[in-house]
């Protein structure tokens, strides 16, 4: 090798070595400032007493443009209680914390996994196996630091609730976001024997439509199985209303999500329920498309900032229901006069959602369809009742009164064997729930 070669190969190195050191050293500088920067914020964010107003204003600007001045302060004056911090939950929190909260409580056992990345507000994959709590505190704490969040990493339950709800002293508000229904059930009842204003989530599993969600009363509720069963729960209770809820009106269709079964071996295991991470808790998996959590977790916080801050809000329930309701009510006094009974019957509109909804799950149990529904009397032979009248079609009333109610045909030879079974196990279903109404 030439003298020439040796001077290019070791100029060539040189130039390596020195292109690396001149790297490191801006990398060096480069972390110093950033280190120093993070610093220079590091007094603001440590103490929520070190934040200065003037940002927060300027950070919360658009809702004291929204809310104006007394809103806002109604609203920092809150605590807020959340029970879940899931996909639900979490979405609650980071808006009550954006929106100007400055005392929030969220309460929950379980770690983020990688498979709630797809419906959390905040976590990222440094979170997954870290308790729920404490990665929304760590979230929380660089976007708010003003908001004291106090992350209590253990289950809720009966046993301890009130000192999980209570022992930071008596909240404001309790957001309900559970997706255990005994769990549910058993907070919801002791907020409502509190007296404290609350809110409960329904079921965000299996729903994808986001123009069928609704704010309402527990008893406006439909399309919605969780819902269903909380109800009848709470009314062994005695707590028939008084319980808003967000849910989902969505119809189920074959096309759609559906809760995905046990696969068989797990059943030949034994008692499923020894499956569950924790006794009495779900076992199965929930199809969740991840958008939906979210919304549901918006429109609570958004329901609870308007309603705190006094800003008028007035939730359509059920999608004004009550005229469909109406119409039902009306067809069934129609068929008594019809065939010449009492038009006056003893069963009242605001019976007919429950007939409707509870009892005949929105359709008809003779044909399974859900449109141009009536009510009819069932059995000629009893008066009319709850556990009297059943659902029908239009043409399937019109045919059930030639036959049965004026035809005096007997039921077991109009209907199936299938129809009279599947009607006499929603009289008897209605005959008990009926003594916690």
């Amino acid at each position: 090798m030439g003298n020439e070669t040796w001077k290019i190969v070791t100029t060539t190195a040189l130039l390596s070595v020195a292109a690396t050191k001149c790297a490191e050293m801006a990398w060096k500088h480069y972390s110093l400032s950033h280190q120093q920067e993070e610093h220079k914020f590091a007094p603001v964010q440590s103490k929520r007493s070190k934040y200065d107003d003037n940002l927060f204003r300027e950070q919360l600007a658009r809702n004291y443009a929204f809310l104006g001045e007394e809103g806002m302060e109604k609203l920092k004056q809150q605590y807020i209680v959340v029970v879940g911090a899931g996909g639900v939950g979490s979405w609650v929190v980071t808006m009550l914390v954006r929106s100007g909260c400055q005392r929030i409580r969220v309460i929950d056992f379980d770690q983020v996994s990688l498979s709630s990345l797809n419906r959390h507000s905040c976590a990222t994959l440094k979170d997954v196996g870290t308790s729920k709590v404490e990665c929304l505190k760590r979230h929380m704490a660089e976007i708010a630091p003003w908001c004291e969040i106090d992350a209590v990493n253990e289950l809720w339950n009966k046993e301890n609730g009130e000192r999980l709800i209570k022992s930071g002293g008596e909240p404001t508000f309790v957001v309900d976001c559970i997706d255990n229904l005994d769990t549910k059930v058993d907070l919801l009842e002791y907020v409502y024997n509190m007296k404290v204003d609350f809110i409960s989530s329904m079921g965000a599993s299996t729903k994808s439509d986001p123009t069928r969600i609704n704010v309402g009363d527990i008893t406006t509720t439909e399309e919605d199985p969780m819902a269903r069963s909380v109800r009848r729960r709470l009314k062994m209770r005695g707590i028939t209303t008084g319980v808003p809820v967000v849910f989902s009106a969505e119809k189920p269709d074959p096309r759609k999500a559906k809760l995905l079964p046990l696969p068989d071996d797990e059943y030949e295991k034994g008692q499923v329920d020894q499956l569950s991470a924790l006794k009495d808790f779900r076992v199965r998996i929930l199809p969740v498309l991840g958008t939906m959590p979210g919304i549901f977790g918006l429109t609570i916080a958004t329901w609870i900032i308007t309603k705190v801050a006094g800003y008028p809000m007035n939730p359509i329930e059920g999608k004004n229901r009550i005229k469909i309701y109406d119409g039902i009510y009306q067809s069934l006094a129609g068929q008594m006069s019809r065939i010449g009974k009492e038009q006056r019957v003893p069963v009242a509109v605001k019976d007919i959602g429950y007939i409707v909804e509870e009892i005949f799950r929105g359709k008809s149990p003779v044909s399974g369809y859900s449109t141009r529904l009536t009510l009819s009397l069932w059995d000629p032979s009893k008066p009319v009742s709850l556990q009297n009248v059943v659902l029908l079609t239009k043409e399937e009333q019109k045919a059930h009164e030639e036959r049965v109610l004026n035809g005096q045909e007997k039921l077991q030879d109009v209907y199936s064997k299938e129809v009279l079974d599947l009607i006499k196990e929603r009289f008897e279903e209605e005959k008990y729930y009926s003594q916690f109404r």
